[in-house]
């Protein structure tokens, strides 16, 4: 499956509502995507499949420190086609410019495939938000990213270390 990513729109409210619903066990309400969305300090990625339907989000917003990422959800049928991983390499190339900011977020500590992929990206885990999450109080770790660095041929530490789309 091919797909391209672009900046999230109003328009796909509907579609995000399918997919939150099912990705998280207290989900976003369609008003909290609609305020994000209407914010100048927010920064929202669609991946969105050949026929046009949206597989995919990501929610950024800007912080006076660090990128918050908000919220990363693929739809279920769509999962480890690499789509999150697209998503977050594109936010990391379309920030790369705000060199001094960093990266953020916060995931559950039994989310062992979320935690995998951020580490791929450079996360690390620097802190943990005890009872975090409203629907069964577990944990969250509070994970960061300092801001990108050049290497000597010219690619990112991302690219570097998780490889561009081609060399996959």
């Amino acid at each position: 499956m091919s797909f391209s990513i672009r900046r999230l729109e109003l328009s796909d409210l509907d579609a995000i509502e399918a997919i939150e619903q099912v990705s998280y066990p207290t989900p976003w309400s369609r008003s909290m995507f609609a305020s994000e969305l209407a914010k100048q300090s927010s920064l929202s990625l669609a991946a969105v499949a050949d026929e046009g339907a949206l597989v995919g989000y990501l929610v950024l917003s800007r912080y006076v420190d660090a990128w918050h990422v908000m919220n990363v959800a693929v739809a279920d049928g769509h999962r480890r086609r690499g789509i999150a991983s697209a998503m977050l390499r594109r936010l990391i190339d379309v920030t790369r410019d705000d060199a001094e900011r960093g990266y953020t977020l916060e995931v559950r500590v039994s989310n062992l495939a979320a935690i995998s992929l951020y580490e791929q990206f450079g996360f690390v885990t620097r802190g943990v938000r005890r009872g975090y999450y409203t629907d069964n109080r577990e944990d969250a770790l509070i994970m960061w990213k300092d801001a990108e660095r050049m290497d000597s041929a010219g690619r990112s530490e991302t690219e570097s270390q998780v490889g561009t789309e081609s060399e996959r």
